[in-house]
């Protein structure tokens, strides 16, 4: 890796780092395109090393956050277990998709994601439960681990407003254990990733499709570390909005561009599927994860209007 590259590289770490500390994630987001169009990595080498490198800074944001006591932890470990099984799941099907495919469906989730930020939010007034919505919690935990497992993100923009609307959980706080959820998805998509299952080589075996250069990952990690230091820092003295959305920007042009760059992927979907009969219910299962994803997408969606109505000012309006 040369001088600029490295440079260029460290720039961006400390950047999706930042993002991380300040909102509870999002910046993960950003990890895939920036080792595959910065770094050179591979797609599918690009999505594990990614999965390390959310599972590092999420763990960093949740001690600062779980130093000033705001993660509540019981709802956090529920809604985690539950992405993931969902993770494991989806990232079993992630890495038997061509790569050019996945990186499509990753700038899919980028211009979803980009739209919720610039969207912005307003103060929140969070709903109180007399109860643990149980089944609810691990519904959404379940689909959010699917939608975020598939392409090796954090997913923390859907955990968020889903802690919040679901769990009664003040903003603040919300965030901090959002770091304990995207962490736990995090390790789940990574083990996803380098383990195959049920392949032709046996029942579990390491995938060497997507192995990756650890001494570039360890570098992006070190500076992405700094990065969450720095946000944790920035979140409790300003309001975050006006970055979230100069940031939301930012990642609906990355998205964009990847959209774009690899929108020939779509035209080679007909051909993988009709190479095999393992291809073809890959293709349905992916179908059907994306049709779950907008359904997480609508549930959330439903229960902001709701929160409207009642006179319940929502975190993402």
């Amino acid at each position: 890796m040369g001088i600029v590259i490295g440079a260029l590289v460290s720039f961006f770490a400390i950047f999706i780092g930042m993002a991380v500390g300040m909102f509870g994630g999002g910046g993960s987001i950003l990890t895939t395109p920036m080792l595959v169009y910065v770094a050179d990595f591979e797609a599918k080498p690009a999505i594990a090393a990614s999965a390390v490198l959310v599972a590092v800074t999420s763990l960093i944001g949740l001690i600062q956050y779980a130093r000033n006591k705001q993660v509540q932890w019981r709802t956090g470990l529920l809604f985690g277990f539950a992405g993931v099984t969902g993770a494991l799941l989806a990232g079993q099907v992630g890495q038997r998709l061509p790569g050019n495919l996945v990186l499509v469906l990753l700038g899919v989730m980028m211009v979803v994601t980009a739209i919720a930020m610039i969207r912005g939010r307003k103060e929140m007034t969070s709903k109180h439960h007399e109860g643990l919505p149980l089944f609810r919690i691990l519904l959404d935990g379940f689909l959010v681990g699917i939608a975020t497992g598939l392409v090796g993100a954090g997913g923390g923009f859907l955990v968020v407003p889903a802690l919040v609307l679901l769990g009664g959980i003040p903003m603040q706080m919300a965030v901090g254990t959002s770091l304990l959820v995207v962490m736990m998805k995090a390790i789940a998509t990574f083990i996803s990733y380098r383990i195959k299952f049920f392949g032709d080589e046996g029942f579990a075996t390491v995938n060497p499709e997507t192995s990756f250069d650890w001494g570039v990952t360890l570098l992006v990690i070190g500076f992405a570390i700094v990065g969450v230091l720095i946000g944790v820092r920035v979140a409790r003295k300003i309001d975050p909005d006006k970055l979230r959305k100069l940031f939301g920007w930012f990642v609906l042009v990355v998205g964009s561009f990847t959209l774009i760059d690899k929108s020939d992927a779509l035209t080679t979907i007909g051909d993988y599927a009709t190479e095999s009969s393992e291809h073809m219910i890959i293709v349905v299962i992916i179908g059907f994860l994306v049709a779950l994803g907008a359904a997480v997408a609508f549930t959330i969606t439903k229960r902001r209007k709701d929160a409207k109505q009642a006179h319940i000012p929502s975190d993402f309006e």
